[in-house]
């Protein structure tokens, strides 16, 4: 028999992408759906892309019964918050909320302004990106989300600072307005949204903590903007290198990010000289789980302008939550995730 999978906040965004990844994985059988609002309601109501695809219905997550892999898509603070129960009903567990990226619970409570439910378990769940953390998934039961503009910024900039090339970095991320969530609020009403390049997070960003755990505490400042669009994450940072960088050539910036990558299969570099495409583009990586990156060196001087996109519910959530249960449970890491996007979109 195939692994058991639940999903529990199953109504929102990632929890929908979730589903649609896992109801055509070759090797789980998605058998439980969990929604409060929509208990009862067949799947593909709140999320039509699937009709005629399934028909399971949303369960409350109360009912919820023993599985083998359990996936979680609740708000922040609700899976740490009952981390007993969820962790009794199934061998792997997979949370997508903010609940357990960071092993410090200083560091939790300095970012998120509270005092952490379960501090005593977040040593033991594995940061879920698989560029940084695949043999510590492939040894654990426990692994977490990511934040879609954290692996934008990690895989962006990891390779120039672990060469300790980078001396501070000034990044502007641009994002769609799912990453908001599915619930309704002031700032998403059309009239207010439509049309709007709105900077919502001038500094300060959460996902920063996320990036300082993974590289380290390096001078980064970033701003996240909010544009006219529903998925994507397209970043622009300005890299300023160390003294003495300035006799790096283009050449040389290939080969470093070659070298970390060249194993990875869903980190593209994409940098061209001709063409329309010629950086990375968020639009052509709606529904992927790719990272693409691409960079323009400034001759003559010390900056490097790197570029990243994703989509945030994929690469930025639910899809690297899926490649995370593909290398612990030791199946090869791209199943169910090879969809390459759609061109025109």
């Amino acid at each position: 028999m195939s692994p058991r999978v639940a999903i529990v906040g199953g109504s929102g965004y990632v929890g929908g992408e979730l589903l649609r990844l896992l109801l055509f994985h070759p090797e789980v059988e998605v058998s439980q759906v969990t929604s409060r609002k929509y208990l009862g309601r067949y799947v593909h109501q709140v999320h039509p892309n699937l009709r005629a695809i399934s028909d399971l219905r949303f369960k409350s997550p109360d009912e919820v019964e023993a599985c083998d892999i359990l996936f979680l898509a609740l708000p922040h603070g609700e899976m740490a918050r009952e981390f007993d129960r969820w962790a009794g009903l199934a061998t792997t567990i997979i949370d997508c909320s903010a609940d357990f990226r960071l092993r410090d619970p200083n560091a939790y409570k300095r970012w998120y302004k509270r005092d952490h439910e379960a501090p005593e378990m977040l040593s033991r769940f594995v940061y879920g990106l698989p560029e940084r953390h695949r043999a510590e998934l492939a040894q654990t039961r426990y692994a977490s989300g990511v934040g879609c503009n954290a692996v934008a910024v990690t895989l962006a900039l990891a390779p120039l600072a672990e060469a300790g090339l980078l001396e501070t970095a000034t990044i502007e991320i641009k994002v769609g307005s799912s990453e908001g969530g599915s619930l309704a609020n002031d700032a998403s009403h059309h009239p207010e949204r439509s049309g709007a390049v709105r900077v919502y997070s001038p500094s300060g960003h959460r996902h920063l903590a996320e990036v300082e755990q993974e590289l380290g505490s390096l001078p980064i400042h970033l701003t996240v903007t909010a544009i006219e669009m529903v998925r994507g994450v397209h970043l622009t940072a300005h890299c300023f290198l160390r003294s003495g960088s300035r006799l790096l050539e283009e050449k040389d910036v290939w080969a470093l990010y070659r070298e970390a990558y060249a194993k990875e299969p869903f980190v593209r570099l994409v940098a061209s000289r001709t063409g329309l495409y010629r950086y990375p583009e968020p639009k052509l990586l709606i529904g992927t789980n790719y990272c693409d990156i691409g960079f323009a060196l400034e001759q003559g001087s010390e900056v490097l302008v790197v570029m990243a996109a994703l989509d945030n519910l994929m690469k930025g959530a639910a899809g690297s939550a899926v490649q995370s249960m593909n290398v612990m449970l030791g199946w090869d890491e791209t199943t169910g995730l090879t969809f390459p996007g759609l061109h025109p979109v």
